[in-house]
């Protein structure tokens, strides 16, 4: 094993603080993608005035980060240690150690979404429409944030960019959060927005939300080969990891919608 040539930087995952009182990282990227987000979500509503305004994409913030927040920390614990916050309850709180799931992130903002649009009598396909397009940002933060704290590591490597991640044993490892970040930030964001802003795919509701859903699910299937599987589930059937398992079906669903939306036109 050859010595990592680039040093992980090391960065104090907390700011500054005041007292007992800590500006993390990891909050600040959670903060920035959700602004980041709706600022865009409010420029994707010039297009589609018909069924979406301004206001109502600044209103869907509230909603958006209790979807976010209750249900990626409800998900990673059902999805990821059970046991393990079953026994030690008061943990569920702390949130700002980490342990975010983005699949029950997922889930969250999509019964937002979905109780939100009931209430504005908004067309839901549309509006998950504009979702899918403004989504990555908050995707890339995130996984900027996961990288600063050292966590969701990757697996020992040789390769040239590897890095010793502090607490994870002397070898190094491929920075696998950073591959994330350009998958399933970056390169889903241009994706999606780039069939979005084609006439002929934006009429055809849900189009645009199975192509962030099914890019997704590939991203993150390709991200996991490089990534460290959780330490209390390990690897699965096939060397396969429990984020695979989960974004298989997420997949599934996004060529459905993709398909059903094309066969429906025809």
């Amino acid at each position: 094993m050859i010595p990592a040539v680039i040093p992980y930087p090391n960065i104090d995952p907390i700011i500054f603080q005041i007292g007992p009182v800590a500006i993390r990282w990891y909050a600040l990227a959670y903060i920035t993608g959700l602004l980041l987000g709706i600022w865009y979500l409010r420029r994707l509503s010039k297009f589609v005035p018909v069924f979406m305004q301004e206001q109502d994409a600044d209103d869907f913030l509230t909603w958006a980060v209790l979807g976010v927040i209750l249900g990626g920390r409800i998900g990673y614990i059902l999805f990821y240690q059970l046991g393990f916050y079953l026994e030690n309850p008061i943990y569920m709180l702390y949130v700002w150690q980490g342990g975010m799931s983005f699949h029950g992130g997922f889930l969250g903002v999509v019964v937002a979404g979905i109780l939100f649009t009931r209430k504005r009598e908004i067309c839901p396909l549309r509006f998950a429409d504009a979702l899918a397009c403004v989504s990555p940002i908050g995707l890339f933060f995130g996984r900027i944030a996961n990288f600063i704290n050292g966590e969701l590591v990757g697996r020992i490597s040789d390769v040239p960019w590897a890095m010793v991640f502090p607490n994870h044993g002397p070898y190094a490892r491929h920075p696998s959060q950073l591959y994330e970040a350009t998958l399933e930030g970056l390169v889903l964001f241009t994706l999606v927005n780039l069939f979005w802003r084609r006439e002929s795919f934006r009429q055809r509701p849900g189009a645009t939300t199975g192509v962030f859903i099914a890019g997704y699910a590939l991203a993150r299937m390709v991200g996991e080969l490089f990534r460290q599987p959780d330490a209390q589930i390990g690897f699965l059937l096939f060397g396969s990891t429990m984020g695979q398992w989960l974004s298989l079906p997420m997949f599934l669903g996004g060529l459905y919608l993709i398909f059903r939306r094309k066969k429906a036109q025809r």
